[in-house]
């Protein structure tokens, strides 16, 4: 063997399979374009850091002195303070997902102050345990603001800073236990997984294998074979929530305070989204995997990162604030939360579920509408 030859048929090669490269714009997508968005997600859009967290402040006592110590939440950067006029208005806030925090100031607190013995009561939303624990972390940070400045302008700390207390409590997670706030949205990774993926591959498949033109000549409508498609699915993605509600209660001991019913109806209609998304998917590519690709880019990663799963959508910028709003996966992951750790609460419930019920018909007419083209 001449080393010429070598060159020669290596060179013949190369070119062969960098024009085969350049045709195939599936690979040019994962190749180029992909890491230049993980880049830019990551660098600037994705943040463990909390800003602006809500912090709702129910003044009791409305002495100088309680004005003075919850003054500081005003000049922290992250803390968006806002106010309410009684307990009852603050609780139905935190239970509307409204607020992150609620900072009571008892009717007391100025005599029990002056004694000695100041109290401050600190309610935390622990859907999210790690943003909780951050926010206490503000709020004593916040409340010491002004004797430390004080301090640095070279008076001396007031000796009843040293005497307020924080009690705290953690509403929705009172273990404070970060596997009751990830084991939800996982069902959401699961259903996302297992709807668009799997149902990706389907038409492309009957495509490549030419045994999609055999229904061509059929009576079958469009509409029944998406239906038919989606069936099968529908059955495997019924049994793996049922898996995961099991391991959700008697492994990881995640408390269910939602309708069992409404989670299990919920979840199925974003599996339903979840189909048809893949279904169309499928339905438009024609080679699988071209669609595999393209169901994961489009469905499983954005539920991973866009969707509240592992960042706080409020932290990133707004721009991906706004295209996490257009993603199926953010509604049914704040849905599936709420119903896990907080209960019923209807708004949120009827609002959810209505986008998502929108997002399958859309989906499914989409589906439809792509295989009766291939039967014009």
């Amino acid at each position: 063997m001449s080393a010429s030859g070598f060159a020669t048929r290596l060179v013949a090669l190369t070119r062969k399979e960098t024009r085969q490269m350049l045709r195939d714009r599936s690979n040019l997508v994962v190749g180029l374009v992909l890491p230049v968005v993980l880049i830019l997600l990551f660098g600037y859009g994705l943040s463990f850091d909390v800003k602006d967290a809500r912090v709702t402040v129910v003044l009791e006592d409305s002495s100088p002195t309680a004005r003075n110590v919850v003054a500081g939440l005003r000049g922290s950067p992250y803390i968006a303070p806002t106010w309410a006029s009684s307990m009852a208005e603050a609780e139905r806030m935190i239970r509307a997902g409204q607020t992150d925090a609620i900072l009571r100031v008892p009717g007391d607190f100025s005599r029990r102050l002056a004694a000695g013995d100041g109290q401050l009561q600190l309610l935390l939303n622990g859907v999210d345990s790690n943003t909780a624990a951050a926010i206490e972390g503000y709020v004593g940070g916040s409340l010491a603001l002004p004797g430390q400045q004080q301090v640095d302008r070279g008076g001396n700390k007031p000796a009843a800073a040293a005497n307020i207390t924080i009690v705290q409590r953690m509403w929705f997670n009172e273990a404070s236990e970060s596997t009751w706030y990830l084991v939800p949205g996982l069902i959401v990774l699961v259903m996302t997984l297992i709807g668009a993926f799997l149902t990706s591959l389907l038409v492309a498949r009957e495509w490549e294998r030419g045994t999609l033109e055999s229904l061509f000549v059929t009576p079958v409508r469009p509409l029944e074979l998406v239906l038919a498609k989606l069936a099968p699915y529908i059955v495997i993605g019924a049994i793996d929530l049922i898996m995961c509600l099991l391991a959700a209660k008697y492994l990881f001991q995640v408390p269910m305070r939602g309708s069992l019913w409404i989670i299990i109806v919920s979840s199925l209609l974003y599996l339903l989204v979840s189909l048809g998304l893949g279904l169309f998917i499928s339905a438009t590519t024609r080679n699988q995997f071209a669609a595999s690709q393209m169901a994961l880019l489009a469905s499983f990663m954005p539920a991973m990162m866009l969707s509240g799963f592992v960042f706080d959508l409020r932290n990133m910028p707004v721009v991906i604030q706004v295209i996490s709003q257009v993603l199926p996966a953010t509604h049914f992951m704040g849905l599936i939360k709420t119903l896990f750790m907080a209960g019923d609460y209807w708004p949120d419930i009827l609002r959810n579920c209505a986008i998502l019920a929108l997002y399958a018909t859309v989906l499914i007419a989409l589906s439809r509408r792509s295989l009766a083209k291939k039967l014009d």
